[in-house]
């Protein structure tokens, strides 16, 4: 898991996390443990810094042990289901994803910034 990130495991973190987002974003990141791409996002994501997340609330998805948390978030949000994948909302709304090598630090920082 990612310091100062919480861990989703239920799908009413998932409404909890939604509602959040209109104080400010949420940015959720579904991980595969199962995957070599994935691992290098989880690795890219290390790098944020305590500033970084204090902008927005920062929640991990270990998909493989909560694939229902996972399908349920694309559902609610109205996004096509990849792995890896970082999704930010914003009152209650998708406002960005990437998933696999589109991941990048510096364009999710800007996206929440």
């Amino acid at each position: 898991m990612l310091n100062g990130w919480k861990n989703l495991t239920q799908t009413s973190e998932v409404d909890d996390a939604i509602a959040h987002s209109s104080i400010k974003p949420v940015v959720f990141f579904k991980h595969s443990t199962r995957c070599s791409i994935s691992s290098m996002a989880l690795n890219r994501l290390k790098v944020l810094d305590t500033d970084v997340l204090e902008t927005a609330s920062f929640y991990y998805l270990d998909l493989i042990a909560h694939r229902d948390v996972s399908n349920y978030i694309a559902e609610k949000l109205d996004v096509h289901h990849e792995s890896p994948q970082i999704i930010v909302v914003r009152d209650s709304e998708c406002t960005y994803d990437a998933s696999h090598m589109e991941i990048e630090v510096k364009e999710l920082i800007s996206e929440i910034s």
